[in-house]
């Protein structure tokens, strides 16, 4: 059974910006909360600097959108791939 890719894209895109965006957020709530982890997305979001503020959350939350449809479709693409064909 192939997977359909739009249905990947937009899981991917969702699942990673929600995610961001809770992290960043309680990282402004409780600010040690995923330092760590921001500190290492500001390496592959460029502009997204957690110590910034709201504007830059939105700015991260866009970029981890993007980077979200491309996962999704990159793991469609692959799976549907390698998957048996009817």
């Amino acid at each position: 059974m192939r997977l359909s890719l739009r249905s990947l894209i937009i899981a991917g895109a969702l699942f990673n910006a929600i995610c961001f965006l809770f992290v960043a957020l309680m990282n402004l709530l409780l600010p040690p909360y995923g330092g760590k982890y921001l500190e290492m997305v500001t390496t592959f979001y460029i502009g997204y600097h957690p110590e910034t503020g709201p504007i830059s959350i939105v700015l991260g939350t866009l970029y981890a959108l993007i980077a979200g449809a491309l996962e999704g479709a990159l793991f469609g693409l692959l799976y549907n791939a390698f998957v048996e064909k009817p």
